[in-house]
């Protein structure tokens, strides 16, 4: 009986497919000699291969929803294998020595693109402070960014300071832009605080857009110097490498304060924030200092990450701070694993790098990005590594006395 449900479910996807597909598969149109070619053996494959694949489908959910136990035990045996220090000690020390030669082995283009990704890590793990631990869901994230690119930016041109000086500058505003977000969303949740977000990031970049006197509008902010280094001249492949390095030494420096954060006591109250808010707040946690701190903190590292953006490029103008960006950032920490600081890595390095290095299906790319997030999104939707809760276990201590 099923069996036949399966059947009749997978007949009616492949009728419908048709039928959405029938214009771009059937009909095409020759302009020049204004005719119009019925190509009817497309549908006909299209409507076999949907009909195959539906059945495929329907017969490997039945078969997950029998095996959801051994499912999740495989992955609870993952997760500890993954936990055992002789099994990631040598794969960090492999991981450490490929990160040093990299430069050294591999192309100018490419640093660029390893730069440009860890810049993502940066971006991925500062959001995954709000989304990941503190369960809020930010859709602006982009506006601190675009804090801290203008920030360098604009203090550059203006008053002349350098990288170092506006690195902390930036970070600086950028938290307090997260804290004047957060200061009006404290009582929302939800879809509600993912509209005030998107909000705001749209205010900031129609500001720089529109606000010529200030931002220099869509013209956008050229020439920013690269960071130096001890004053020395360097040519742009020793400064591509430098920035490299540098973002590999903040990129540390983010897991170490995150992980740290994530541990201690105010990353206990955004995971209980996350978890429940009314249960959080009746066990007598601050909510109003715990999602201020989140948005703060998060917002720090993407002003971090945007002077670092703009001493890359060393030019800026709003087009580089749009919703997609955004998009792109979350969909970093959803993939990754909401709260698991190697998932939203191993996510920012797929996520960025993938697309450059499979040019060949540039025509695709959208297409194949959208069909890998469905993917994940049904076969694993906690991520690629899911967040692994510490647990605590007491056990009876036996009496060992002779009676």
């Amino acid at each position: 009986m099923k069996l036949a449900e399966e059947f009749k479910k997978s007949f009616f996807v492949a009728l419908w497919f048709m039928l959405l597909t029938f214009p771009i598969m059937v009909v095409q149109v020759n302009t020049i000699e204004n005719v119009v070619i019925w190509r009817w053996h497309n549908i006909i494959l299209s409507g076999l291969g949907s009909f195959l694949l539906s059945f495929c489908w329907q017969l490997f959910l039945r078969r997950k929803g029998h095996s959801t136990p051994a499912a999740q035990a495989s992955a609870s045996r993952l997760q500890h294998l993954m936990a055992e220090p002789r099994l990631y000690r040598p794969a960090l020390i492999i991981l450490a020595l490929f990160a040093l030669i990299f430069p050294f082995v591999f192309s100018h283009y490419q640093v660029n693109i390893m730069t440009t990704a860890l810049i993502y890590v940066m971006l991925g793990l500062g959001l995954n402070i709000e989304v990941g631990l503190a369960g809020l869901l930010d859709l602006g994230y982009v506006a601190f960014y675009a804090v801290g690119a203008y920030s360098y930016a604009l203090l550059n041109y203006h008053f002349g300071l350098g990288f170092w000086t506006a690195l902390p500058v930036g970070a600086l505003l950028a938290a307090f832009s997260g804290i004047l977000v957060g200061f009006p969303v404290l009582r929302l949740r939800g879809d509600y605080l993912a509209i005030v977000t998107l909000a705001f990031a749209e205010i900031i970049r129609l500001v720089l857009e529109n606000w010529n006197a200030f931002s220099f509008g869509p013209s956008g902010i050229s020439n920013i110097p690269r960071p130096g280094f001890f004053g020395m001249a360097l040519t742009p492949e020793q400064s591509a490498i430098y920035m490299y390095f540098l973002l590999i030494v903040l990129c540390l420096l983010t897991i170490f304060v995150i992980r740290r954060l994530q541990y201690s006591r105010i990353g206990r109250a955004w995971v209980a924030l996350r978890e429940d808010e009314l249960a959080c707040q009746a066990m007598g946690i601050d909510k109003t200092k715990a999602k201020l701190t989140a948005f703060a903190l998060g917002a720090t590292w993407a002003g971090m990450a945007g002077v670092l953006f703009a001493a890359k490029t060393t030019f800026i103008n709003p087009a580089s701070f749009t919703f997609l960006e955004s998009a792109m950032i979350l969909a970093i920490v959803v993939l990754g694993g909401m709260g698991s600081i190697p998932g939203v890595i191993i996510a920012a390095l797929a996520l960025i790098l993938l697309p450059e290095y499979l040019r060949v299906f540039s025509d695709y790319r959208m297409i194949l990005f959208g069909a890998a997030l469905i993917m994940m999104m049904i076969f694993r939707p906690q991520g690629i590594l899911a967040d692994m809760r510490k647990k605590y276990e007491f056990h009876k201590m036996k009496d060992s006395r002779i009676n």
